[in-house]
């Protein structure tokens, strides 16, 4: 196996005494602890022989007990050992690996979380203010891309003297959203999930340095082991395929736990840092930085997702929020117990006390005379019937559904004789009985830091939690319209026009008043269920306000019409109206394919000329220009044509945009629809923000967070706050550098041949070889993962279709990953630079220079490099050769070979460009992480393999006996047991890559 020789990592992690410190120094540390705990587990719930073999397993993974041994003889010692497991201890033996790299990523996320809180302390900053000089010679802003703090960054920026003006003109207009989504291949259930965090905590407990005694940190320990035996005996698997609410109420696990308390947080550690290195800059606006959701409203490929779906996740949504307000609203009435006797009230406080008793003339009967002279709390009782009343509605509201009339489903509190009025209509009333009692407060010196963070939260939540993003397939509503054209009769339908006359008639129909949709037509399901989303979206604006659902997303954008489509339909349910100039829908067009990027601007170029398109645009900022989102698919560009081909595209893409939005006076957020794998976009978020093109950003920024990226970065408090800090403190950063690196000619020109060589060599293995789709349905688990009961929505955009271009790309990234190629993400980037470097060698130093002064390649490269650290082509070949159709043989061999020599080529010149000697050379805490991942996954490896043969063996023929001892002890196993095992080492896989899809 390729397995790079395990060492102490070097530079300034070895001390002279060979300890190792830094993050990959407590990872060594901890990682004794973690060992201990998971044998002991191991070997107090599983037969004696049974762990003794799992432990074996590990040893045989491991080069540094093994050194010396032939790498052959190591892999069959692996294969004779799982060949001699039937099948319940093959799957003891995943499920022991997966719960090994579990405990290894809590371990790294406590220590993201211990450098995050390190970083805060006074003394980290403290020195470098202290009589240092600025360094004339330091690196400039765009060059220092090491994630920075608040503090750390407003320091950097004094330094460089940025002037306050500019930096509280970014700040007005800072702009972050953060769109959570479902994924096809998160496979941690939610009771697992729980268990993390348990664990956690008690880590974090027992490795403190504030642990008295020795008894204490004994008891701790048991705690500990108590939990992990626990986990042991939860089933990892769902039992059921998840549905669509079941995502929902997932997703939202972040929100509850860790992220409504988190967000009040950063804004404060925000604002200190301010005062400190810029006092006289004015503070953001609160919700600088909101969440949006794609769970429960992204239809594309996903027929799970229907409008009355919508409307329930929107009210659980609601529901949620509701039910945390009251909870702060009560404990803020025990807290606010001023009374009148020794305190001054405001008089509107007072007035407003009047208007309630007036209409809540229970609530005062029952309160005023315990709450007589205290004015807060009297207050606050009315605050909390209302939004209990609120909560009343809004269950009604879910269960009646989206098409009962509103007045009919708010029937239910007419025995309160009040009608519409006494529950909160908007947020806005709610925050305004908040600022009520805030200002009565500071008006007699008084401050609540309680309350502070409940108006935080008011401001970034509101009632709806997150903005629910629609998505849907472009060809649907060109299908809608082309169905209603027919049925009008019109003298050329919807279908058969070419683009110039689609968007004469768009325009045409949107400027008139007539009604162009007939009622009580009986429309084809998709037509009737496409009308029927818009219809449901009217209906949310009107019960929860715009600010629910206003951005519509367009999948597979290719035309202007495309956008004008969205509009007409939109403007049918009540939602444009052209004439008064106003929509509260923004259509956002999701260019996906390397062909529309290219297109993009001439897209975007046309309906930026067009006045009606630019009227219904809304108006942001204080120079109130119009804003136009766009949204940049990663996944769709790169299966399409390779990792380095579509990260340029997207560069290009960026650039043109901004430019053409400069020359039409329109404001510009890019929505960046990143995945967890670096093939569809992933990485540190940091370097990716920084990797942006100068200019682009303007402090606005969009972007997906995915699966089990949610998981990593949002299930523990501190490190979500080290994320979200961080990736503000990038786009601030990023917003500020003004170089022209990005609009270097001679650059621009090289990595145009780059993508194209990369783009060329990749779609000749992957679109142009015939035995490219069988190799990677038989040599990868992608049938498999098909089966997986992880996601409501399919694996493949067209039931029963088995070619490349129906299958999704994450299922796709997903393959190669769990199989150890992890093809995507790296494949033609070496072909490319060795192409450049064989004309010319003296472009390498050209390169290496790029990789110094420049964030987007330097970014590349990196990601490139971490990728190519996780593969293991001698397992890969193992897939192959073990699960490959004897009659494919001969073309797999080839396709696989083709596969390695690339591999070489790509590690070769990523070493040569860094002049590193080891992959990760230059982040030792990272390499460190990556080889004890990469040694010990190898037997999981080797156990799917065994079991997804024997799977597909059980496929082929009736159930067989299979067990390695007597006649007698052989048993009978299902396909469903068989498939349960495989799913399990599918699990296991993703914890320990940790880049699923």
């Amino acid at each position: 196996m390729q397995q790079p020789t395990v060492h102490a990592p070097g530079g300034d992690l070895l001390r002279a005494d060979g300890v190792v410190t830094g993050k990959g120094g407590l990872l060594q540390q901890r990682l004794e602890l973690i060992e201990d705990l998971w044998q002991t587990v191991l070997r107090s719930e599983c037969p004696a022989e049974q762990s003794e073999r799992v432990l074996r397993l590990k040893q045989l993974s491991d080069p540094v007990a093994l050194e010396g041994r032939d790498g052959d003889s190591t892999s069959q010692a692996i294969v004779d050992l799982i060949t001699a497991m039937d099948l319940a201890e093959a799957i003891a033996a995943a499920r022991a690996f997966s719960l090994y790299f579990q405990l290894i990523n809590i371990v790294e996320q406590r220590i993201e979380e211990d450098g995050y809180l390190d970083s805060l302390l006074p003394s980290r900053s403290q020195p470098q203010n202290q009589g240092q000089p600025f360094d004339p010679f330091a690196p400039p802003l765009a060059s220092q891309t090491d994630p920075a703090t608040f503090g750390e960054l407003f320091e950097r920026l004094r330094r460089l003297n940025v002037p306050p003006a500019q930096i509280e003109s970014l700040l007005q207009e800072l702009d972050i959203r953060l769109v959570f989504t479902a994924h096809p291949t998160e496979i941690v259930r939610h009771t697992v999930r729980r268990k993390q965090r348990r664990v956690a905590n008690l880590l974090q407990r027992l490795q403190s340095d504030s642990l008295p005694n020795s008894q204490e940190q004994e008891v701790l320990r048991q705690q500990l082991e108590e939990e992990i035996r626990l986990w042991w005996r939860t089933d990892e698997l769902h039992q059921f395929k998840p549905t669509v609410l079941d995502e929902v109420d997932s997703t939202l696990h972040h929100f509850q736990q860790v992220l409504f308390d988190a967000m009040p947080q950063m804004r404060r550690r925000l604002t200190s840092a301010l005062s400190r290195h810029y006092p006289d800059v004015r503070f953001p606006q609160a919700a600088f930085c909101t969440f949006g959701s794609w769970v429960g409203s992204d239809r594309d490929g996903n027929p799970s997702v229907t409008p009355e779906i919508t409307w329930q996740t929107a009210c659980y949504q609601r529901q949620l929020m509701l039910e945390r307000y009251i909870r702060s609203v009560q404990d803020l009435r025990n807290q606010l117990s001023i009374s009148m006797q020794w305190s001054q009230v405001a008089p509107a406080l007072l007035e407003s006390l009047e208007m309630d008793r007036l209409r809540f003339p229970e609530i005062y009967e029952d309160r005023a005379a315990r709450y007589r002279l205290e004015p807060y709390r009297l207050k606050l009782s009315y605050v909390l019937e209302r939004l209990q009343l609120t909560l009343l509605r809004n269950n009604q509201l879910s269960e009646a559904g989206w098409q009962t009339p509103q007045e009919v489903a708010s029937q239910g509190i007419d025995r309160l004789q009040v009608g519409e009025t006494l529950h909160y209509m908007a947020v806005d009333e709610f925050r305004s009985d908040l600022e009520l009692i805030r200002n009565s407060l500071v008006s007699t010196e008084l401050s609540c830091e309680q309350l502070e963070t409940l108006l935080n939260q008011v401001h970034i939540f509101g009632f709806s939690l997150a903005s629910l993003d629609i998505r849907q397939e472009s060809t649907r509503h060109s299908d809608a319209i082309d169905e209603l054209t027919r049925y009008l009769e019109l003298p050329r339908p919807y279908g058969e026009m070419d683009e110039a006359e689609r968007v004469d008639w768009l325009h045409r129909e949107l400027q008139t008043r007539r009604p162009l949709v007939p009622t009580g037509v009986d429309w084809s399901a998709a037509t009737a269920e496409t009308m029927a989303v818009f219809g449901m979206l009217r209906r949310l604006q009107q019960e929860f306000g715009q600010r629910i659902c206003n951005s519509y997303v367009i999948s597979m954008s290719h035309t202007g019409s495309d956008l004008l489509e969205v509009l007409l339909l939109a403007k049918e349910a009540g939602l444009v109206d052209p004439t008064a100039h106003h929509a509260s829908l923004l259509v956002v067009p999701l260019f996906e394919t390397v062909e529309d990027l290219q297109r993009a601007p001439e897209v975007m170029k046309e309906l930026f000329e067009s006045p009606l398109y630019r009227q219904l645009l809304p108006l942001i900022g204080g120079q109130r220009l119009p804003l136009q989102e766009l949204m940049l698919g990663y996944s769709d560009s790169n299966k399409d044509s390779g990792f380095l081909s579509s990260n340029w595209e997207i560069h290009q893409a960026q650039m043109a945009l901004q430019e053409l939005a400069s020359r039409h006076s329109v404001a510009l957020r890019l929505f960046h629809g990143r995945g967890g794998s670096v093939s569809r976009g992933g990485g540190p978020a940091y370097q990716a923000i920084l990797a942006q093109p100068s200019g682009t950003l303007q402090g606005r920024i969009k972007i997906t967070e995915q699966g089990e990226v949610l998981a990593s970065k949002y299930s523990l408090p501190e490190l979500a706050l080290y994320n979200l800090e961080t990736m503000t403190t990038a786009v601030v950063q990023n917003s500020l550098v003004t170089n022209q690196l990005d609009a270097t000619p001679s650059w621009n020109q090289l990595m145009t041949r780059l993508a194209g060589h990369s783009r060329e060599h990749y779609r000749a293995l992957v679109h142009d070889n015939p035995d490219l789709v069988p190799f990677f349905q038989q040599v990868t688990p992608i049938e498999e993962i098909s089966k997986l009961q992880i996601s409501s929505r399919p694996a493949r955009r067209k039931t029963g279709a088995k070619d490349l271009s129906s299958l999704r790309a994450i299922p796709w990234v997903f393959g190669w990953t769990q199989s150890r190629f992890l093809l995507p993400s790296w494949f033609g980037f070496g072909t490319a630079l060795a192409t450049e470097v064989k004309d010319d060698p003296e472009q390498l130093d050209l390169l290496r220079r790029l990789h110094q002064r420049w964030p987007f390649f330097r970014m590349l490269i990196s990601k490139v490099e971490m990728t190519l650290s996780k593969v293991d082509l001698d397992l890969a070949h193992h897939y192959m050769t073990s699960l490959g159709a004897s009659e494919n043989r001969e073309a797999f061999e080839r396709i696989f070979r083709t596969i390695a020599d690339e591999y070489e080529l790509t590690r070769s010149l990523v070493l040569d460009i860094t002049g590193q000697s080891r992959l990760l050379g230059a982040d030792q805490a990272l390499q460190l992480s990556v080889d004890l991942r990469n040694r010990t996954i190898v037997p999981l490896g080797f156990l799917q393999v065994a079991l997804l043969k024997r799977l597909r063996d059980q496929n082929r023929q009736p159930p067989m006996s299979e067990a390695p001892g007597m006649e007698e002890d052989r048993r009978t196993y299902s396909r469903s047991e068989l498939l349960r095992g495989a799913l399990l080492t599918l699990n296991g896989i993703a914890a320990g890559m940790r880049n699923t899809g």
